[in-house]
């Protein structure tokens, strides 16, 4: 990994160079950028990310609960691009590790000592025949899109009577809770304003539980029975018929498959997730399309000079902006080590948080890691690591926003810090 082999390696004695090279500009992006800077003041550091927006995605679920305004949750890229960093606005087009180098989108080659890739997940809407047309009308909603979790709220204030279906896709899915959290906050306002009880609520998902980590499932079905919302496990949604409000699901039983058609006055659709093409297209990914890391020190298995975190990794971690707290200064930790030839010193032990807002002023802070061991933050007697508190609502309404935008993507590693290799 000397900087001067690298180079030798080049057959563009023009072509720009930097220290680390990340792609993306999201929570993983940002926030590795600023832990590197806080640990090495000299590295050259540059990030490629194409779009003007950022934006803090945890918050969508609580516009469409009607708790925040769309506006909220972006910012501009600029305003929390690091100064430090050199910014390339355009795509990562091509990777190329055996080279040390990427392709952008403009067709001008990067090379790089370091490479981080952190550029979230490929929400596959087309997955679903007929979803994309009909988003945004006839009672289709998903707050899992910027500009469509405003209609949710929308439609949960216009709903007084009929049926609200509510779907999960497969797994892996960028924040398996929010399916759900979209639900127990739409029935929760329903409930407040005495519709609930002439409203059909159905949950539809391709799993087979309620939640993957079982000490949170109690909880939640308190919740469910309380909505009375009917559970049907095993189905995913393969079709939506806008105009007509049908909905078609795969079923899946033991010993045969089927399908199905329902109709709805509200539908609430998280589709199927994917890796982005420039990783599951490339030497970096695994078998399931993901970029292949170790699950401990977040570097590549094949290739030692790249390192990654965040919704593209195929760790068995939650995919969650709360992982990405953790893993930042991790990666930070081992990828300098890596550059200057020293051992591995950083564990990231699969943390990740959910905060389930089963209803609007309640939250599960689910918080556990790999193997769905429970990770809490505060002691029992502050917060019921399994129960809906109010502190869990402060938390998620009020304080991890602010976290997020004042101390994650600045580099400030509150309840963050790395530990050690077990």
């Amino acid at each position: 990994m000397d900087r001067s082999t690298v180079l030798n390696e080049s057959s563009d004695v023009n072509e720009k160079r930097h220290d680390v090279v990340i792609i993306g500009g999201g929570a993983g992006g940002i926030a590795v950028a600023a832990s590197l800077h806080k640990r090495r003041l000299d590295l050259d550091i540059a990030i490629i990310e194409p779009a003007q927006d950022h934006f803090y995605q945890p918050g969508w679920t609580l516009v469409g609960g009607g708790v925040f305004t769309a506006d909220q949750t972006r910012r501009s890229m600029h305003s929390v691009m690091p100064d430090f960093a050199t910014w390339y606005q355009t795509t990562a087009d091509q990777l190329i590790p055996e080279l040390h180098r990427l392709k952008l989108g403009d067709g001008s080659t990067l090379g790089y000592r370091a490479l981080v890739v952190a550029p979230g997940l490929e929400i596959d809407w087309q997955a679903i025949d007929g979803l994309e047309e009909t988003l945004g009308k006839n009672g289709v909603t998903s707050n899992y899109r910027f500009d469509l979790a405003p209609y949710t709220w929308s439609l949960v204030q216009s709903m007084k009577r009929g049926k609200a279906l509510f779907t999960q896709p497969p797994m892996p899915i960028k924040c398996a809770g929010a399916p759900q959290k979209a639900m127990y906050l739409s029935c929760y306002e329903w409930e407040k304003q005495g519709f609930l009880k002439d409203i059909d609520v159905h949950f539809h998902n391709a799993g087979g539980v309620m939640f993957g980590v079982s000490d949170f499932v109690p909880a939640l079905d308190e919740y469910v029975q309380r909505y009375g919302i009917h559970k049907q496990f095993h189905q995913n949604l393969i079709a939506v018929d806008g105009s007509a409000q049908k909905a078609r699901f795969r079923v899946t039983h033991e010993d045969s498959v089927e399908e199905i058609e329902t109709d709805f006055d509200m539908l609430h659709v998280v589709p199927p997730q994917r890796a982005p093409r420039l990783v599951r297209e490339s030497s970096l990914s695994n078998e399931g399309g993901w970029l292949d890391l170790d699950a401990e020190t977040l570097q590549h298995n094949r290739f030692n000079n790249v390192f990654g975190l965040g919704d593209a990794s195929g760790t068995g971690n939650a995919k969650t902006a709360a992982a990405v707290r953790k893993q930042a200064p991790v990666v930070a930790d081992n990828l300098l080590a890596a550059l200057d030839g020293k051992p591995m010193p950083s564990g990231y032990f699969g943390y990740g948080a959910c905060p389930l807002t089963v209803e609007r002023g309640r939250v599960v802070l689910a918080e556990f890691g790999y193997g769905g061991q429970l990770q809490p933050t505060f002691p029992s007697w502050i917060n019921q690591a399994t129960r809906p508190t109010k502190l869990g609502w402060n938390i998620k309404a009020q304080q991890l926003p602010f976290i997020y935008w004042n101390l994650m993507l600045k580099g400030h590693e509150w309840l963050a810090k790395p530990q050690a290799r077990s």
